[in-house]
């Protein structure tokens, strides 16, 4: 496995996080922005909860005006969409791209972000993990089909699908897993080409990328086969007392809740750019190889100033280069 550490960034697509005011294009800026200061990937999040713009509709504005950066989701919901739909739009973006999508997909969980989304998209709550790992195993299918085909898995039984659109990379762009149950550390290892978690505790990434790789190895597959990447969201500040009054607002206005209570469930850091460095790369020690950082801001211009604070990072293992001169 390549031991160099890929820093990602999180366009922060949800109006909470643009600001009063801000003219959305813009995001299609901040994401060529993040290429320019030379980190390795754009991501987006996706969701029906609060306004934001929708996540492959935000992919597919990037694909075409950058050319190196690699695009993820992360996570994507898959029922929220039509499954053979939803592979067309995928393998689109992939084709736009010339091959540098990464998908990570997730269930949802229990709570305002998971129920009501699937009541929203008239889906059932229940057997929600057999109908994600099917709509994955729906999609490699039609990437690899050669012509017409049929699917007949745990939950979709389709016949006489038309010819799908070829992704760009034969057999279609790699599929990660976001969650950290113990059977989603299973399922990880043995169908998935990634896990993207967003444990508190660097030790639970530890333990939890020890299983993922166990399951790996069971299926007959390569440990290494699964990139182990991390979700985190990172304020820098002048310290971390400073840089915690930041993120108490942002998580009331993202999360509806205190800070206090969405470090139990996500990975946070604030602090220095040394703080930071030391925070994260516990998680490096633990085993995190692409880090997708999600900044914790509540406008668009202090989104662009974390985004080059994080430019000045000590070095984790490996870290992205900012260009000669900020991009205007």
């Amino acid at each position: 496995m390549d031991e160099d550490i890929t820093l990602g960034v999180l366009v922060p697509t949800g109006r909470a996080q643009w600001g009063t005011g801000t003219d959305p294009r813009e995001l299609i800026d901040f994401g060529v922005r993040v290429e320019r200061l030379g980190f390795g990937s754009v991501f987006v999040n996706d969701s029906l909860i609060s306004p934001r713009i929708e996540a492959l509709t935000m992919l597919s504005a990037l694909a075409g005006v950058t050319e190196r950066v690699r695009l993820g989701t992360g996570a994507l919901l898959p029922f929220l969409r039509r499954p053979v739909q939803a592979a067309q739009a995928l393998a689109s973006i992939d084709l736009l791209s010339a091959g540098r999508l990464t998908v990570a997909v997730g269930a949802g969980f229990p709570g305002r972000f998971g129920r009501p989304l699937y009541a929203l998209s008239d889906v059932p709550w229940e057997r929600r993990f057999d109908r994600l790992d099917d709509t994955v195993a729906l999609w490699r299918h039609l990437w690899t089909a050669d012509g017409p085909t049929s699917f007949h898995g745990q939950i979709f039984h389709l016949d006489d699908i038309p010819t799908a659109t070829p992704p760009f990379r034969t057999g279609g762009p790699p599929i990660w897993l976001g969650g950290a149950t113990p059977a989603a550390l299973a399922r990880a290892g043995r169908l998935y080409d990634g896990w993207l978690p967003y444990p508190p505790d660097p030790a639970d990434y530890r333990s939890g990328l020890h299983q993922v790789r166990t399951a790996a190895t069971g299926a007959g597959r390569d440990a290494d086969d699964v990139t182990p990447a991390l979700f985190v969201t990172v304020r820098i500040d002048a310290d971390v007392a400073t840089g915690r009054e930041v993120l108490e607002r942002y998580a009331r206005v993202n999360y509806g809740m205190s800070l206090s209570e969405l470090e139990t469930i996500q990975a946070v850091v604030t602090g220095t750019h040394e703080q930071v460095a030391e925070r994260l790369g516990d998680y490096v020690a633990a085993g995190a190889r692409h880090l997708v950082i999600r900044i914790g801001a509540l406008d668009l211009a202090s989104q662009r100033d974390q985004l080059q604070k994080l430019t000045e990072l000590p070095t984790l293992s490996s870290r992205p280069k900012a260009a000669a001169s900020p991009p205007p």
